[in-house]
Formats: C-alpha cells, sequence, structure tokens
C-alpha cells in the first residue's frame, strides 16, 4: 500500500465527517473571495492612484469650494509639471438614486491629460471637445445605464441649478472610455465645465472643488505640497494638499475603514475553520493510535509518520480551499450582486495568490499539532489500546 491510498483511506474513514469539514473550508474560501471583491470595490482608485499626481482641497473641508483662479498659482509652484480640476456636480438620472455615477464638470483636454489611464477613442475626444454640451462616460455606466454615443440624456439637479432656475441638465454622450487596466473607475460622467459654469447661477461661478497636479519628482511630493498651502495660508480660501493615494484613501474612510473590517471578518472566519479542521485531524489522529504504533512497528519512522499526518491535512484543505476558491470566482464572475452600484467586482490576482497561500498555512496549521503527537506517539503506549 502506497502512501497516497494509505492517505485517501484515512480521510474516508469519517466519511460524513470529513464532508462537513470539507464543506466548512469550500464556504470559508467562497466567502474570501466575495470579500475580496467588495474591499477592492470600496478602495477603488487606491491601488491605481498616480505616485506623481497631488490633490488640492479647501483646508476646512471637501465640500468646500476654492476660486479657480488658484489653478495658475499653483501651476506656477516649483516642482508643478501640470494642473487641472474637477468639482462635484451630484444630480441623479431619472429614477436612479443619487451617486450612482460621478458626474464631474472638467477641463476636457487637461482631465485625460492627467488621467491616461482613462482611453478614449481620439475621434470621439475631437467631438467632445467641439461639443460644450458633450459628455464623456465610463465604459460601465454605459452599460448598466445603456447608453450609447451621439444619446441625449437629462441629469436632475440636486446642488447645481443653471441661471434661469431650471433643475434639468442635458448632456450629449460624445464618447464612452475604457479602463487602461483592470481596476481603473469607469463609472464617471464627466463634462465641460466651462459650460457648467456659465449655465450655473452667478454666485457660485468660477469655483472648483478640487486641483488635481502632476509634479516632477514623486520623491518631492511633502515639499510641492508645503508649498502650495504656504502660498495660500491665511487667506479665506487656505488649501490642503496631498498625495492622490491619501485623499482616495480618505475618501474611502468616510463610510468605514472598509479594509480593516473585512480582514476582521476574515480573520474570525479563518479562526474558526482552523478550529474545526484541527479538531477533525485531531479527531482523526485519536482514532488510530493503535493503528498508528503498529505502523511504528512495521518500520514507519516518526518523520513519515509525521509527513502523513500532514498530508492529510492539507490534502482536506487543498479541496475544500481549492474549490472554495473556484466557486467564489464562478460566484464573482457572475457580476456586481448590487446591480451596479459597485463600480468594480472582482477579485484582484494578488488576492488569489494570498488565498492559495491561506490554504497552505490553513492545511499545516490544522495538522501541525495532530502529526507531532502521532509523531511522539510511543509504540507501547499506543499498543495498549489494541
Amino acid at each position: 500500500m502506497n502512501l497516497a491510498h494509505l492517505i485517501g483511506r484515512n480521510l474516508l474513514r469519517r466519511k460524513a465527517r470529513t464532508l462537513f469539514t470539507l464543506l466548512s473550508v469550500l464556504v470559508a474560501f467562497v466567502l474570501f473571495a466575495y470579500l475580496a471583491a467588495i474591499r477592492l470595490a470600496f478602495t477603488l482608485g487606491i491601488d491605481v492612484a498616480g505616485k506623481d499626481r497631488l490633490i488640492v482641497i479647501h483646508k476646512t473641508s471637501l465640500i468646500m469650494p476654492l476660486p479657480i483662479s488658484h489653478l495658475t498659482r499653483i501651476a506656477q509652484t516649483e516642482g508643478v509639471t501640470a494642473v487641472t480640476h474637477a468639482t462635484w456636480f451630484g444630480g441623479k438620472y431619472q429614477d436612479y438614486p443619487e451617486g450612482r455615477f460621478g458626474i464631474f464638470p472638467v477641463d476636457p483636454a487637461g482631465w485625460l491629460a492627467m488621467y491616461p489611464e482613462f482611453v478614449l477613442p481620439p475621434e470621439q475626444m475631437q467631438a467632445w471637445l467641439a461639443d460644450r454640451t458633450g459628455a464623456v462616460v465610463g465604459r460601465k455606466t454605459a452599460e448598466d445605464m445603456g447608453w450609447k454615443v451621439g444619446q441625449r440624456v437629462p441629469i436632475q439637479a440636486t446642488i447645481f441649478h443653471k441661471a434661469d432656475g431650471s433643475g434639468t441638465w442635458e448632456f450629449t454622450i460624445d464618447g464612452i472610455y475604457s479602463g487602461r487596466e483592470r481596476g481603473v473607475d469607469e463609472t464617471q460622467f464627466l463634462v465641460h465645465y466651462d459650460y457648467f459654469n456659465e449655465a450655473r447661477s452667478e454666485l457660485a461661478r468660477d469655483l472648483v472643488g478640487w486641483f488635481v497636479l502632476r509634479i516632477g519628482d514623486p520623491e518631492h511630493a511633502a515639499d510641492v505640497a508645503r508649498r502650495i498651502d504656504q502660498t495660500f495660508a491665511n487667506s479665506f480660501y487656505e488649501t490642503e494638499t496631498t498625495t492622490e493615494k491619501a485623499f482616495v484613501q480618505g475618501f474611502a474612510n468616510q463610510i468605514g475603514n472598509i479594509g480593516k473590517i473585512l480582514r476582521a471578518v476574515m480573520t474570525a472566519v479563518f479562526f474558526t475553520i482552523l478550529l474545526v479542521a484541527g479538531n477533525t485531524m485531531a479527531q482523526s489522529v485519536r482514532e488510530r493510535t493503535s493503528e498508528l504504533a503498529v505502523m511504528k512497528t512495521l518500520g514507519f519512522t516518526d518523520g513519515k509518520i509525521l509527513v502523513v499526518i500532514l498530508a492529510e491535512s492539507l490534502l482536506l484543505s487543498g479541496l475544500g480551499g481549492g474549490l472554495g476558491l473556484l466557486t467564489g470566482w464562478l460566484a464573482v464572475s457572475t457580476g456586481d450582486p448590487t446591480g451596479g452600484f459597485l463600480p468594480v467586482f472582482f477579485v484582484p490576482s494578488r488576492d488569489w495568490v494570498i488565498g492559495a497561500g491561506f490554504v497552505v498555512v490553513l492545511g499545516l496549521a490544522s495538522g501541525l499539532l495532530p502529526a507531532l503527537q502521532a509523531m511522539r506517539l510511543r509504540i507501547v503506549d499506543g499498543l495498549r489500546r489494541v
């Protein structure tokens, strides 16, 4: 009888116990895949944030606007190579809830130059530049809403009304952009700032939400940020400048530290599964005490006994974890379970690697103590139970 056959027979000794342990491990890794996709959705942009981009907001709060005249002075700051701006528009489409997708009045050329990860066909780019009431929308939002290039889209204002009191803004979809890489936000709705600024109430004109700038050397980000903030210190519009990554992280943290919450959930889940799998292996070893003693009598070394028990544990974890990750991949591949609320929904490659690592760690951790007990078993003690 070879070791592989022996390991398989041992796991099938108690079929029901093995099956329920496998299912427990499977569910844990399905949950791991789902939570990894959810974490990515809520932290979208953090991992792909540009190291050479800084964000300038009002020192008091993000909701406080800044005068567009700041742009010239920011551009003149040492270390700054490019600068653009954006504003949160608010608004909603038909009966969809506000915030389903972000609407941002921007400078078209400057924004796309600042974010080369937004890929827009050249002919659509030219059409957008020539159309003051035009808009460019992300691929995911276009698919969710069923929008096509050339379609006229009415947006109902929730913050900014037109100067004539109207709350309806109409935009023509001139282009649909896609992300250069997976994880890029494909939900934005971008419109011309110039048109927006001229059409809105006069009291709100010439104000923007925040500035985005590119610096020549990311190593000097702190110095550039300090210079900008010093430029506007003690003014009515004082600024706070941070890296784009810190800005996106802070924005995500407004709804809670999602990463920390999900890590806590997964820690609890895997600790429970470790106890379940460890208990299964411990019971299996206790039931075979006399058999292990006989195996040692027949010439099985302590090292080989250790390998057999660990191999059983790794096989149990590998089958359950592997099937769990596969099931998780199939479940995540069906798409966003919220019907479009999440901007992205997939498991990053690194999380699949982490999941595979957890499978191995679970197998080793749950089988180590039972394997050591079996290895240290004295033949005479084991045979007394025959």
